[in-house]
């Protein structure tokens, strides 16, 4: 009886752990968008948060582009250096405008913006998933962004199948 117990138990366990993980994956992610348009908001101009390694489950970088090239260099302003997310955690996104590498970015207005152009709107959705469960951030035109639960929102949560 004990171990049919334990057994459960740590079934359970498994799955708080990793809905903790992904509550906490998109909590990060979620910070460090915010965190892009504060600043561009504060030093009225394009700040820029990019995916390492082109994955943002690897991590990620909110930076001035001062070199203008798009990726974070030796010549930029670092803001915010992420690590990895937790193992099995997998991130996939849409944007009105594709681009490789992947990127978000603000303009000095706090509006979502292509590196193109300042004026250029791009919005989009990142879904984060685990273990069947997903969340979505999802960045509007004016460059606000809010989290969503699919499950929980239904529509008003649409955005890229999980990977």
């Amino acid at each position: 009886i004990a171990a049919t117990l334990l057994g459960i138990a740590v079934g359970d366990l498994r799955a708080m752990i990793r809905q903790q993980q992904l509550r906490t994956a998109v909590g990060d992610l979620f910070g460090a968008i915010d965190l892009t348009r504060s600043h561009a908001i504060a030093l009225g101009r394009r700040v820029h948060i990019v995916p390492t390694a082109g994955e943002w489950r690897d991590g990620w970088t909110v930076f001035v582009d001062e070199d203008g090239d798009g990726r974070p260099s030796a010549a930029d302003r670092l803001v915010s250096v992420h690590g990895p997310l937790a193992e099995g955690i997998a991130v996939s996104s849409t944007f009105t405008s594709p681009a490789t590498p992947d990127y978000i970015s603000y303009n000095g207005g706090g509006r979502s913006c292509s590196h193109a152009s300042t004026m250029a709107a791009r919005w989009g959705t990142l879904s984060l998933s685990v273990d069947g469960q997903v969340r979505r951030i999802k960045i509007n035109m004016l460059g606000r962004a809010r989290a969503c639960d699919p499950a929980r929102d239904g529509a008003s949560c649409t955005g890229p199948e999980a990977p």
